[in-house]
């Protein structure tokens, strides 16, 4: 490989380094290429990239990014899972295939700079997904206008009942 083309991959996996929300790291010695294009197309499904990468480029390019914390663990053969929107999506499905293809290592990984080992990423991989969690908190943003608009009205309701009940209690005397 020409120095040009490794500036290049340097300079791109830095950039998307960066801009990543999670990356984690894994060991995918002992997976045959159906396997990993099956791993591939899972992952890619979400919208999360996987990418092989020589340990020399990859040590280059996690310079200045918080993949840097996780460097003494580029060490054999490494695949790099990115995710630039939904740090739970990598997890769960690495976790998931990682249970049904024993040859699939899950060594580290990163999330707004904190160092991620197998435990926290499994932890991770159950938390619901963003679309979930972003459903959630709609519904209970918009169940708070509607207990107030309920409330509101109740007590409109028994002010009337008590006018009422003064009106003809005025009446009676």
């Amino acid at each position: 490989m020409k120095t040009s083309e490794k500036k290049k991959i340097i300079e791109d996996l830095h950039e998307k380094l960066l801009r990543a929300k999670v990356v984690i790291l894994s060991d995918y010695k002992g997976l045959d290429v159906s396997s990993i294009n099956n791993l591939r197309r899972n992952l890619r499904a979400v919208g999360i990239e996987y990418q092989v990468v020589k340990n020399t480029l990859l040590i280059r390019a996690s310079e200045d990014t918080d993949a840097a914390l996780i460097k003494e663990t580029f060490k054999g053969p490494n695949a790099v899972a990115l995710s630039f929107d939904d740090p739970v999506a990598p997890a769960k499905v690495l976790i998931k295939f990682a249970e049904e293809n024993k040859n699939l290592e899950i060594k580290k990984g990163v999330m707004d700079g904190k160092v991620l080992d197998l435990n926290r990423i499994q932890m991770l991989s159950v938390l619901p997904s963003r679309e979930l969690l972003l459903r959630q908190v709609l519904s209970v943003m918009n169940g708070v206008p509607t207990a107030l608009v309920r409330a509101l009205s109740n007590v409109l309701e028994r002010f009337l009942i008590v006018l009422q009940a003064i009106k003809e209690q005025k009446e009676d005397a």
